[in-house]
């Protein structure tokens, strides 16, 4: 069984991401600019906000945060979505999400422009994501097919099952896989709703598990030699953590690891791939790699 350390990966990656900034700073070029708009105290969007930050200056950008409380009104956001659009020392910008319920997240999205939509969730870029052009990918879908290609894991024409259909992960995903320029894989999506959702599990060489549920894949719903990767981040209570809980993935690690090829851990895996993706993205927008 191999582990696919994403956290070592991520490392990798941002010191590749700050070689090329300090390259394009020495040709006179400015350095890429993420901004980040933060609403109300949630403790995991502090977490991620911060994680964020920290992510831009081990990779050399310029970074903003803008806060608001949870009582901003959904216009007042908007126009600073507007003003983010139009500032040109700005590459990039997210809105951390979730947002407080009066306002409606799709509208926020959808006001983003396209082109600094670095959290890749616009429609312009999934639209544009499904029929393989050029565009920003959302983080976690990216994070994943670079850790499947950085250790060698082959997807082409393998049976690839993706559990669960969210918009941010489960969808782009399957979607991705399909390509033939990126996965190559013959995809099933599985679901709340499937039947016999351990039978179709257990046909995969590539599980991709992402719905939220903590331990939801047993050893028997693996195919041996499968490579697994946990998409699941959630906070279960553990009295004897420091913090009063622990980080549990949607795969009963302690017994699926010994049946694969490969496996992701939860902390560790895909969660630091997640951010740094981003980075590459934010890095392809102060390039302008795919909008002029």
């Amino acid at each position: 069984m191999q582990l696919i350390d994403g956290k070592a990966t991520a490392a990798i990656i941002k010191a590749e991401i700050k070689a090329e900034v300090e390259n394009m700073v020495s040709q006179g070029h400015r350095r890429p600019h993420l901004a980040a708009i933060l609403v109300g105290h949630d403790g995991g969007s502090e977490t991620y906000v911060r994680n964020k930050v920290l992510a831009c200056e081990a990779c050399g950008f310029e970074s903003s945060l803008i806060r608001y409380e949870d009582d901003v009104t959904e216009d007042e956001l908007l126009a600073r979505i507007d003003t983010l659009n139009h500032d040109e020392s700005v590459d990039g910008f997210i809105v951390q999400l979730p947002l407080p319920k009066h306002i409606s997240e799709q509208r926020v999205i959808e006001a983003i422009d396209y082109r600094k939509d670095v959290d890749g969730f616009h429609p312009v870029n999934v639209g544009r994501m499904a029929i393989g052009l050029p565009c920003f990918i959302s983080a976690t879908p990216k994070g994943i097919l670079e850790l499947l290609r950085r250790y060698h894991v082959e997807t082409s024409g393998k049976k690839c099952v993706v559990l669960g259909r969210s918009n941010i992960v489960g969808r782009p995903m399957a979607q991705l896989m399909l390509q033939k320029e990126m996965g190559d894989a013959t995809v099933t999506i599985v679901h709340s709703h499937t039947q016999n959702i351990k039978d179709e599990c257990r046909q995969a060489d590539i599980l991709i598990a992402a719905i939220g549920r903590p331990g939801f894949v047993t050893a028997d719903m693996v195919k041996p030699g499968a490579t697994v990767i946990d998409v699941g981040t959630t906070r279960v209570p553990d009295a004897t953590a420091p913090k009063g809980f622990r980080l549990s993935g949607d795969v009963d690690f302690e017994h699926v690891a010994p049946l694969c090829g490969a496996i992701t851990p939860v902390p560790g895996g895909v969660g630091p791939m997640t951010i740094c993706m981003l980075m590459l993205n934010t890095l392809a927008a102060g390039k302008k790699e795919y909008y002029k």
